[in-house]
């Protein structure tokens, strides 16, 4: 495998820091039971269903999901053994609960309110035949100064989601304002991974031509006492979605359609190319 394959070896230390989180970022997709190991999506209803890349019998009800194990097979949960029949509870949204299953992990979760079990399987082709991702080559002008606007109250947000039908919804703090090419623009922003910090999905005049189409985020540090906060658009990164259809990833909120060219950040995976 490799990473950043349109870009060189880097020597400054922009480049170096940039290909140290760029090589990070692979390692994290490319993980065995990264996005790449997904062997399936497949959705649970009441009506009980047995898979073919996955232990026992599986439905879903008012009580959460259900998996009925038959003799000789068994999940590891939490570290403990389990057979038979197995109650994971209701799973709140964007949740999701890891059963390991040999050298697989069979990730049940949450999202758009339906309940779905998507296993990861470290010699999925997708994941073995992973090249690395293309991007832009790191340029400082690409990192820009923004202010953070929080909202009065948080705003909830509704989203579209690249499985057709299904919709997100987000708690929206504020909006990140900034300065590009002479243009004034603005992104809704929603809570990043860390306390305080801001995740933004957007799209440009780039997506869909070098950039993947759908959307892409950036991550973002909390802002400052002040509101200051820095957008590094070269750490603009594809979703799951990017690279396989058994992905539920969000689509950025109408405002967040840029009307700038970003080129800067992950471009258009090898795998939406074949």
């Amino acid at each position: 495998m490799t990473t950043s394959a349109a870009v060189g070896p880097r020597t400054d230390a922009f480049g170096v820091d940039w290909e140290n989180w760029h090589s990070a970022q692979e390692a994290r997709l490319s993980a065995p039971h990264g996005f790449l190991a997904i062997t399936a999506l497949h959705w649970l209803t009441d009506n009980p269903q047995r898979f073919p890349d996955a232990p026992g019998v599986w439905s879903a009800g008012p009580d959460g999901v259900l998996v009925s194990l038959d003799d000789g097979e068994e999940l590891v949960i939490d570290g403990a053994t389990v057979h038979g029949e197995h109650r994971f509870g209701i799973i709140p949204e964007r949740g999701g609960i890891d059963a390991i299953w040999g050298d697989a992990v069979i990730e049940v979760a949450k999202r758009g309110g339906y309940d779905i079990v998507r296993p990861r399987h470290p010699g999925n082709p997708l994941r073995t035949g992973f090249r690395g991702t293309p991007a832009y080559a790191p340029d400082p002008k690409w990192v820009v100064e923004g202010r953070y606007v929080p909202f009065e109250q948080p705003r909830p947000t509704t989203v579209g989601a690249s499985v057709e039908g299904l919709e997100h919804v987000y708690e929206a703090p504020g909006r990140v304002e900034f300065e590009l090419d002479g243009h004034t623009l603005g992104l809704t922003a929603f809570p990043g991974k860390t306390p305080g910090s801001l995740t933004v999905l957007f799209t440009d005049t780039t997506s869909g031509v070098t950039t993947y189409a759908a959307n892409r985020v950036l991550q973002l540090p909390p802002p400052d006492s002040g509101g200051a906060v820095t957008l590094d658009f070269n750490r603009a990164v594809n979703l799951p979605c990017a690279y396989t259809d058994l992905a539920t990833c969000p689509l950025p909120p109408a405002e967040n359609r840029l009307p700038v060219a970003i080129e800067a950040g992950e471009k258009i995976p090898h795998e939406r190319n074949r």
